[in-house]
């Protein structure tokens, strides 16, 4: 599983890589979260059809656009997307 977030380095965007980092370390994935900023980052965001920042992709697809959720809202995104 490969999670991302993707978004120019602002604060929202720093934050939402936080709250995944914790969802991801509470769910009891070894996996790590890769975090995308800046002028790469917008350029993925585009690339995905997005407009809207910050993104949080699993395998590619953005999951959660232009908010920053709480964290048990992550962990169902990746637990939904783990179960399948």
């Amino acid at each position: 599983m490969k999670i991302q977030v993707l978004g120019s380095g602002c604060p929202t965007c720093k934050k939402l890589y936080e709250l995944t980092k914790q969802a991801v370390e509470e769910v009891g994935l070894k996996g790590k979260v890769e975090y995308i900023a800046g002028q790469e980052g917008i350029q993925k965001m585009i690339d995905m059809g997005v407009m809207s920042s910050p993104v949080l992709a699993i395998d590619g697809k953005p999951v959660i656009v232009g908010s920053v959720d709480d964290v048990e809202k992550v962990k169902k995104l990746i637990q939904a997307v783990k179960e399948k």
